[in-house]
């Protein structure tokens, strides 16, 4: 009895914290740069690369996607699918973003450029290493990150651990948070999230676990889990799925925001 007043308990707040961060509080995040375009292909492109750029303080991460922002020129997806090292490259230059050199960015538009002639869209790349009949994304997201590992590999014989850690590995530990979150984007749909990629029900997903949604997932008891790694966010996805089965991680924007605005849970 005392366990199901707790969960009610905790169910009530989350959807309470859920329907109070609507689009007005949008600000300060790696999102706002996505609702800039209306076009499908063009949110891809800038949420695959607001993503790999989301670590760090969240004024760095404005900071440098103001940047891309300005170089895109409204028009994000033909500036990927165009791109000339020769002709473009100079435009980039000097953006580099904590470990992220000004040499790892020029190779990941080289091979974004590449993979965007290849293929067509980011969506295509993702879906065709995703099987519906797993658990949750975690191949999928191997498979999406060694994609892009070996497609750089191929291209430039060796990478750096910067170019390492744009595309995580799950099965080496990593929470994926930054491909978590682009995830989230990407399938989720409602005032944030655009809901483009409907082939994956959002039962799939699992949260972007970082330092704020850890603190809180472990004050909630959602986790006993010390690590920040791809254990704890399974675990915090699962304990959600008991206030939202079909939609577990529609509560990760208001968990993590209220840890940046150090409010109260």
């Amino acid at each position: 009895m005392k366990e199901y007043f707790f969960i009610m308990n905790l169910k009530q707040k989350l959807e309470y914290h859920y329907k109070v961060f609507d689009r007005t509080k949008l600000e300060p995040d790696p999102l706002q740069f996505l609702h800039l375009y209306k076009d499908e292909k063009d949110i891809e492109v800038v949420g695959l690369i607001a993503s790999i750029f989301a670590y760090g303080n969240v004024k760095q991460i404005e900071n440098t996607l103001k940047k891309f922002i300005i170089v895109f020129d409204r028009k994000p997806y033909l500036f990927i699918k165009n791109f000339s090292l020769i002709k473009d490259s100079k435009k980039i230059s000097g953006i580099k973003h904590r470990f992220y050199s000004e040499d790892d960015i020029v190779k990941l538009f080289i091979i974004l450029n590449k993979e965007i002639k290849m293929h067509k869209s980011i969506k295509q790349i993702f879906l065709q290493g995703y099987n519906i009949s797993d658990e949750n994304v975690k191949s999928a997201i191997s498979n999406f990150s060694n994609h892009f590992l070996n497609s750089l590999i191929q291209a430039f014989s060796e990478i750096s651990n910067g170019i390492k850690f744009m595309f995580p590995l799950p099965e080496k530990g990593s929470a994926c948070k930054r491909m978590n979150l682009f995830l989230r984007w990407m399938v989720r749909k409602d005032e944030f999230d655009f809901g483009l990629w409907n082939e994956i029900p959002t039962s799939k997903l699992v949260i972007p676990v970082d330092t704020h949604i850890a603190r809180i997932s472990r004050s909630l008891k959602l986790t006993k889990r010390k690590n920040a790694d791809w254990k704890m966010a399974e675990e915090i996805t699962r304990k959600l799925k008991k206030y939202d089965a079909e939609d577990p991680i529609k509560y990760d924007f208001a968990i993590c925001h209220i840890g940046i605005r150090k409010l109260k849970f």
